[in-house]
């Protein structure tokens, strides 16, 4: 993969995700929410990591967004209401701020970290499904337990919350 096409993939990604959080009807931010998924599986692709390529594509681009579609159709969710409005110099400033964060977090992130030689696309061959069951089921084992209590948690919470009193 050459830096141009990382440029175009990451900046579909960045276009989408603007779009994602700047959406008021919560289907379009669905489908924006798809497009950042489907960027991600091709940059995974074209790094040399095909099942996290295709992990993305399945788990999150199909069927947690299937999930997210079926419950705002179930909740009958329509657009949000417009916000009071911001002052132009408000906004300005703002973003302004924004701005300058980013730059003083970036500028203290390359500090801290030692230069390290580019990315050769296509030359990591890890990542395979073997592997990764592997280092699941022996190394990380323990967070793995952890995390399906936790959604199990999370399931039954959602289920009480749900629950209609008789």
């Amino acid at each position: 993969m050459t830096p141009f096409f990382f440029i175009i993939l990451a900046g579909f990604a960045v276009f989408c995700a603007i779009s994602l959080v700047s959406q008021t009807h919560p289907i379009a931010s669905a489908l924006s929410l798809v497009g950042v998924m489907g960027a991600l599986a091709v940059l995974y692709l074209q790094l040399g990591a095909e099942f996290i390529a295709a992990a993305q594509m399945i788990v999150y681009a199909g069927a947690i967004m299937v999930l997210f579609v079926f419950v705002i159709m179930l909740l009958n969710a329509g657009a949000e209401q417009e916000a009071r409005r911001v002052s132009r110099l408000a906004r300005f400033t703002g973003m302004l701020l924004m701005a300058v964060f980013l730059g003083i977090i970036s500028l203290t992130i390359q500090a801290q970290f030692p230069k390290m030689g580019g990315v050769t696309f296509g030359a990591w061959v890890g990542g395979t499904a073997q592997e990764i069951g592997v280092l699941l089921f022996t190394t990380y084992l323990l967070p793995f337990e952890v995390t399906s209590v936790l959604i199990l948690i999370a399931l039954v919470g959602a289920i009480v919350l749900a629950r209609k009193e008789i």
